[in-house]
């Protein structure tokens, strides 16, 4: 990551989190004056006149010096004798080039700009983007600007240019929580803005107002008295025309002080007097509520969290219910109508999706064979959604005759919902990470152009992955993106999980196993009751024990030119075993897990016996990197049959990224593996130590 820099407040500079030492406050100083001429050059000999008022002999040296020993700490990777990026020299003098974001002041002028007042016929969208923007801006100020350089003349006029703007973001925000409704929320703050500044007009206005919204007449009046004495005291005027207007609306009780519907309130409004039509016209009994029942439960899984784990506990229930009516056409619909796509290949709850698969059946035996194919689709490709990361034959079975059955109607959202089937049955052996690219290729043109959002996510999110197993990062990374865009556009918070572990998934890739660690942290946090159980048991551990297992490979390959941790020791010596805690939930992982375990105190006949007792890997998302893990324990243990039978499995998915089709974590590419095991199981004994 790169360096950012903060001069709202103390000035201060960071990477990757760290505050960077800056030395002396002269250090300080030239920093901040290179922040406020905005990437200009600034010739040495104004530096100087800027920092003494009676410039010491030598000061054009010491300036020198103390841009040296910035750059050293802003740029401690830069090679001897090259150029520097950051803080570099352009003719007479110096010049800061940072990012347009890597300055704290420059990004929230930005997002006040961009959160700038809309229009009173701006659509209420508008003011609703507009409020966390400023929330955001304002959230960047940690004191006073140039905290440390008040009295300063080079920092004096961007002080006060940047004082006006926070003081003119504050009432920004409080004029957008009245225009959505929000006047509660706008009071505490403008208190304490009037409390330092007082002679701010239009903030006594927008105080007065949201009072007078909240039914307290009596202190918005208050606050327009207190308003003329201290005009009056503080500055001998009296107040201006906006605010008398004001007293004369309220002592009217003007209509046009009324606050604005805001959508919030609109929509609860609408929901409820809704719901309570539904409810008298539509008979308690009636098939009818069965099925908008189903359909809430849909809707309400894809806002995650509680949401997800609730519509899980109450689709079983609508199963049952639809059942007891002896319909089978009916239960179809019901079992059918939960179309929530789908991208992880392990179920939340085993139990659960064994008796829907069982219902499923049941319905499909009892619908008549010369009819209802949509919906003997739909079951179909619930069969083959709720069998998934199984090995028995009917999930595939299921997840053809649901997409051809799909294609044969031409309905585009059966066949987005057939698809997600096949998705989940593509994992019958390693290496197929192009198919499933082609499906995820087909989701998206398919959503895209019937305005099917939620799998129009779907579509990029196996392109994600797909791509990431190809090492194909730009494509992913553009998938990220647009799932990132759809998720904020149409409130999906799931999608974005998997995109935050994606990115994690691309520090551990590109070699950054600190960052990576952190990053898969703070990816771990945001499972915390996303309600995605299966996903979440294991993932942390797992994730590390891979990042672990890969940096320890290019840690020890005298070809990667890659050092080890802390530079110690030579390229090519064993760093030694893999260190992890099994005493953390390794969820189903934990089978892979203990052999690592075991290695790492010396067990080595142990760690040789859980080796030969392993399953099989679950036919998943993260079937490569299970066989990998196998395949590095038989390399320390010298297991040849094990070694043999990862390499059978592990050959259909050469030139892929061990684990990277998950879109979570990776152990390097496969090829690399098959090398390893194929030195090994050349050699004359064993082990062999992975390169």
């Amino acid at each position: 990551m790169g360096v950012t820099f903060g001069v709202l407040g103390p000035t201060v500079a960071e990477s990757d989190g760290r505050t960077l030492a800056l030395k002396g406050p002269r250090h300080r100083a030239v920093l901040a004056r290179l922040v406020v001429a905005r990437r200009r050059v600034v010739p040495v000999t104004h530096l100087v006149d800027d920092l003494w008022t009676d410039p010491p002999p030598g000061a054009v040296g010491a300036v020198q010096t103390f841009v040296a020993a910035l750059r050293r700490v802003l740029e401690p990777d830069r090679p001897p004798r090259t150029p520097a990026r950051l803080l570099v020299t352009d003719g007479p003098g110096y010049a800061l080039r940072p990012e347009p974001d890597a300055v704290d002041a420059w990004r929230f002028e930005t997002a006040v700009g961009a959160a700038a007042r809309p229009p009173a016929t701006e659509a209420l969208s508008r003011l609703e983007e507009a409020l966390p923007r400023l929330e955001e801006a304002l959230a960047l100020w940690r004191g006073p600007a140039y905290a440390e350089f008040e009295e300063e003349d080079w920092a004096r006029g961007e002080r006060s240019r940047l004082a006006e703007l926070r003081l003119q973001a504050v009432e920004q925000r409080a004029r957008t929580q009245l225009a959505l409704g929000l006047a509660a929320e706008a009071v505490p703050d403008l208190d304490v803005h009037l409390a330092a500044h007082p002679w701010r007009e239009d903030a006594w206005r927008l105080l007065a107002l949201a009072l007078y919204r909240q039914d307290r007449q009596g202190d918005a009046l208050g606050v327009l008295r207190r308003a003329r004495a201290v005009l009056a005291d503080q500055l001998g005027v009296d107040p201006g025309p906006r605010l008398r207007r004001l007293e004369a609306d309220i002592l009217a009780q003007e209509p046009g002080l009324d606050p604005p519907a805001g959508p919030t309130a609109t929509a609860a409004r609408l929901w409820t007097r809704t719901a309570a039509v539904y409810d008298r016209t539509v008979a308690a009994g009636a098939r009818a509520r069965l099925e908008t029942t189903v359909s809430l439960i849909r809707n309400l899984a894809v806002t995650g969290g509680g949401g997800l784990a609730a519509a899980g506990q109450h689709r079983m229930e609508a199963i049952a219910a639809a059942e007891e009516f002896g319909d089978p056409d009916l239960t179809a619909r019901v079992i059918g109508a939960y179309d929530v796509p789908a991208i992880w290949t392990r179920s939340d709850d085993p139990e659960l999706a064994r008796r829907i698969v069982e219902a499923a059946e049941r319905a499909l035996t009892a619908l008549p064979g010369d009819a209802h194919e949509a919906s003997r689709c739909r079951l179909l490709a619930t069969i083959a959604l709720e069998t998934r990361g199984s090995r028995a034959p009917r999930g595939p079975q299921a997840a053809r005759e649901a997409e051809e059955i799909a294609r044969r109607l031409d309905d585009p959202a059966l066949l987005a919902f057939a698809l997600n089937g096949a998705f989940m049955q593509s994992f019958t052996r390693a290496g197929l990470a192009p198919r499933r690219d082609e499906i995820g290729a087909e989701l998206v043109e398919l959503a895209a152009r019937h305005d099917l959002v939620t799998y129009e996510v779907l579509g990029h999110l196996i392109r994600l992955q797909a791509r990431g197993a190809l090492a194909d990062f730009a494509a992913a990374d553009r998938h990220a993106a647009a799932v990132d865009l759809l998720a904020e556009r149409h409130e999906l918070p799931l999608a974005s999980v998997f995109t935050q572990w994606y990115r994690a998934l691309r520090l551990a890739a590109s070699g950054q196993p600190a960052g990576a660690e952190s990053a898969y942290r703070d990816a771990a946090a945001r499972l915390d009751g996303a309600g995605m159980p299966g996903l979440e048991r294991g993932l942390l551990p797992l994730a590390l024990l891979c990042l672990r297992v890969q940096h320890r490979r290019t840690w020890s390959d005298p070809d990667s030119g890659e050092t080890g941790p802390g530079d110690t020791g030579p390229r090519g010596s064993d760093p030694g075993p893999v260190e992890l805690d099994l005493g953390a939930d390794w969820g189903p992982y934990r089978p892979w897990a203990a052999p690592f375990a075991l290695l790492a105190s010396g067990r080595r006949a142990e760690a040789r016996a859980a080796l030969r007792a392993l399953p099989e890997p679950p036919h998943d998302l993260m079937y490569e990197a299970c066989c990998c893990l196998e395949a590095v324990v038989a390399l320390e243990v010298g297991d040849r049959d094990v070694l043999e039978r990862a390499r059978t499995r592990l050959l259909p998915a050469a030139g892929e990224l061990a684990g990277a089709g998950s879109g979570l974590i990776t152990l390097g590419p496969v090829n690399d593996h098959l090398a390893d095991i194929t030195g090994a199981l050349r050699a004359p004994t064993s082990p062999v130590p992975p390169r």
